[in-house]
């Protein structure tokens, strides 16, 4: 038992970071930051960023303020030191040595040991704990494009292979109306027309074959074989049939979402054990009563895990379908012609509205979950 205690100290994680900081900020100290040969104190922004970071290193290693209030604190120094990282990176492209990046990792080691920290919190109400859960996401994400941000800054990657987050977000807010015709044409018309009608038909179809036998066992292979067609030998079959607007991108999307909602529909119907069907044949309840009282609300969490699986698919699916033809508006167009031209930012523009979307799409089907199957161990856990 002393063995594993022991183990667990030696392993302490937040008091690995806090070395860590310290350590690379003492390197910085005595590195170039910049080419050619900038001391620390050559660059001010800096030299507050190392004061910072050493300063928050020691207090946590000494023990000092180790509660809420000092977690802030340490979210706050490592917000500050990003700041002037990336105001300071931006003055000397391409021109980081290693001071620079010793002091990147300091600070990520900073954000880290933040939200390390900000996830232990304990003894909270329940509406500060689920703003707790969300933070916590929404600051590794933020640490992720801070550190994208240095790196292309500080090492001088070139635009055209890959265009800094302070860059795509400049294209996003000065091409709104492009952004916007693109977001109606790829998500409002394909993407939710063709996944309202795959995914009811699925359902539909899967009670069908619940219901008849022999459809079963010569639908759901055929079912099977058919997802497995690739997208991109469908995509210009419904080109050729619908036509190059929205309706053959919605075809490739109805094609997408059929049989993950079939499949997945059947299996929940058949959730239900034969106890729970003998007592309502116990009360005289009839194949649809059965059906409505018993067996879909079983099938419930099968059916949003399709739903669910189907919200990325079917975006994926319009996106890709747009390449093989479309008028001169949608996100697949703009992304191929854009790559053309060697417009990266607009490429990565298109990107980030198409991620946003399906995120929160996925996570409107998720709490329309939570609000359906409020009864299953998997919500009320």
């Amino acid at each position: 038992m002393s063995m594993i205690a022991s183990t667990k100290r030696r392993f302490d994680i937040p008091a690995l970071l806090a070395w860590f900081i310290i350590a690379m900020a003492a390197i910085a100290l005595f590195s170039p930051v910049f080419s050619p040969d900038f001391a620390i104190t050559e660059v001010p922004r800096l030299a507050i960023c190392l004061v910072l970071l050493a300063i928050l290193g020691v207090r946590y290693e000494l023990g000092f303020m180790r509660n809420q209030v000092g977690d802030l604190i340490l979210g706050l120094v490592a917000a500050a030191a990003a700041w002037l990282l990336i105001d300071t990176a931006g003055r000397h492209v391409g021109d980081a040595a290693l001071g620079f990046w010793t002091l990147t990792a300091a600070t990520w080691a900073s954000a880290w040991l933040f939200i390390e920290r900000l996830a232990n919190w304990k003894g909270m109400s329940p509406l500060a704990s689920r703003f707790i859960d969300l933070a916590i996401p929404a600051l590794f994400g933020a640490t992720i494009l801070v550190l994208w941000q240095l790196i292309v800054t500080g090492a001088g990657v070139p635009k055209v292979l890959l265009p800094a987050p302070s860059e795509i977000w400049l294209r996003l807010t000065t091409s709104v109306p492009i952004l916007w015709a693109d977001f109606q044409q790829t998500f409002m018309k394909a993407v939710l027309i063709g996944y309202v009608m795959g995914c009811g038909a699925g359902f539909i179809i899967a009670i069908l074959v619940d219901r008849v036998p022999f459809l079963r066992r010569g639908l759901l292979p055929v079912g099977n074989l058919v997802s497995a067609l690739p997208i991109i030998g469908v995509a210009p079959i419904m080109v050729m049939w619908f036509g190059f607007d929205w309706p053959s991108k919605a075809a490739v999307v109805i094609i997408m979402t059929f049989f993950p909602m079939l499949v997945n529909t059947v299996s929940g119907l058949a959730a239900s054990d034969a106890m729970q069907r003998d007592l309502m044949r116990t009360y005289a309840a009839n194949y649809w009563q059965t059906l409505f009282k018993l067996r879909l609300p079983m099938a419930m969490p099968f059916i949003f895990n399709a739903l669910k699986i189907n919200s990325t698919l079917a975006l994926i699916g319009a996106i890709v379908a747009e390449f093989f033809g479309t008028p001169i508006v949608g996100m697949g167009f703009r992304i191929s012609t854009e790559v053309g031209r060697m417009n990266v930012d607009m490429v990565w523009a298109e990107i980030a509205v198409a991620a946003l979307a399906g995120s929160l799409f996925y996570g409107l089907i998720a709490l329309a979950e939570r609000a359906v199957t409020f009864w299953h161990p998997s919500i009320r856990g």
